[in-house]
């Protein structure tokens, strides 16, 4: 997954609440949508380390050598100092890139 060169924090910004609801209307539903994208990011972060990561595995790999690797430690820190998925996924909110619609529960009944 490509991170926009946004400058994301890594840390955790105090929001407004108008700023955050304004798109639906509905704190709960904010919170839900941002959530469902946090969680999209983070497995797509998984996968995407794993790939990276397999390359460096093999089936007579010992211990030492695993840790002795650099070019898997640096894969590895590279990850580590991404911002977290929740944070990412806010700052999509925020600028309108991420998609919703809503469900409407009357037209499920019918």
């Amino acid at each position: 997954m490509e991170i926009k060169g946004q400058q994301i924090p890594t840390n955790t910004v105090t929001r407004t609440l108008s700023e955050l609801d304004a798109a639906t209307g509905n704190i709960y539903e904010t919170v839900n949508v941002i959530a469902r994208r946090a969680n999209q990011i983070n497995s797509e972060l998984k996968q995407e380390l794993a790939a990276k990561l397999s390359e460096f595995s093999f089936a007579t790999d010992n211990l030492e050598e695993t840790f002795e690797n650099r070019e898997q430690i640096e894969v590895s820190r590279h990850y580590e100092r991404l911002p977290k998925p929740t944070l990412i996924a806010v700052e999509e909110y925020l600028e309108g890139e991420v998609a919703f619609r809503e469900r409407n529960p009357q037209a499920a009944e019918k």
